[in-house]
């Protein structure tokens, strides 16, 4: 069967294959990834549009509609052009409990903190997390809210911020503690391949509605870790892209992951981390679910569930 990476789209209960779908009506090069089809802009995504709409809501072409035993899915971004911008502490109990259980004092900060995954650091939505045991002992879970910028800028004003979203998925901020620690900052403990994973689908910001009223959450192993909603961010999407865009050019297909809520193992008494078999599933209202199995050897990154 054919392995090439697709684009696909989501009408109803089934996932199309987007190129098979409207490629040969469309008018010039057809986008060969989802960065591609971002970068190609808002009279691109214009057509786009306007194309599948003539197919209705189950008139598809069959070579376009696969079965979904022949669908894999990979994160909408797999490979990231920058790193992935992202945000701690922004929620105040997820604050309230880091503080707590490093024994410092508890500050709300006057300005979003950011700080990056590496690129190499994505994996799919259903794929395994690699937990490489001599590297670190403290695997710990965050789930996080992700915006897909779809037009770039400069000093981008608060007012003015949505409208160069392209979109929203869901992002596990999965993050080794003890190198946190141990490297006085976040990004080696942050980057390790398979800690980032995506999806599993990149919905629209115009579909995905009010990105500070959906609830966010998820189990280890059944077990709810975190509830929360996204109501609760100390900082606001739009404050996060103009504080992050003053002096910066973003562009677009820069990834920024809002920040996780209260639930982590680091906060718990004792502190929980995860081991080898624990299903973790991530969920956003109005996105879906990342379900990434722990397995704690090396290579198994592209292993089915």
């Amino acid at each position: 069967s054919d392995r090439t990476p697709r684009i696909g789209v989501v009408r109803g209960n089934r996932l199309l294959d987007l190129p098979k779908l409207v490629g040969s009506h469309w008018d010039g090069s057809f986008p060969g990834s989802m960065q591609a089809f971002i970068q190609a802009g808002p009279e691109a995504w214009r057509r786009m549009e306007l194309l599948i709409e003539k197919f209705g809501s189950g008139n598809f072409p069959p070579e376009a509609a696969p079965r979904p035993e022949e669908i894999s899915l990979d994160a909408p971004i797999p490979r990231p052009a920058k790193n992935i911008v992202c945000l701690g502490s922004n929620y105040a109990a997820h604050m309230e409990e880091s503080a707590r259980a490093r024994g410092r004092e508890v500050k709300i900060p006057p300005a979003p903190v950011f700080f990056t995954k590496a690129p190499t650091s994505v994996t799919g939505p259903l794929d395994r997390i690699p937990w490489d045991t001599t590297v670190t002992s403290e695997v710990d879970w965050e789930a996080e809210l992700a915006i897909v910028l779809g037009v770039g800028g400069k000093d981008i004003p608060r007012s003015q911020a949505l409208e160069h979203v392209f979109g929203y998925t869901i992002l596990n901020d999965v993050s080794a503690r003890d190198l946190q620690q141990r490297h006085y900052q976040w990004f080696k403990g942050k980057s390790l391949d398979g800690f980032c994973p995506m999806g599993p689908h990149l919905v629209t910001a115009d579909e995905f509605g009010d990105p500070q009223k959906k609830q966010i959450s998820l189990r280890v192993n059944g077990i709810v870790k975190q509830s929360a909603s996204t109501a609760d961010m100390i900082f606001t999407i739009p404050v996060i892209i103009e504080f992050l865009s003053q002096g910066m050019t973003l562009e677009a297909g820069d990834i920024i992951s809002t920040g996780t809520p209260e639930g982590v193992g680091l906060g718990r008494t004792p502190p929980e981390y995860l081991q080898d078999g624990d299903l973790v599933e991530t969920e956003i209202e109005g996105i879906g679910v990342l379900r990434n199995r722990v397995v704690a050897r090396r290579d198994v990154l592209r292993t089915p569930l």
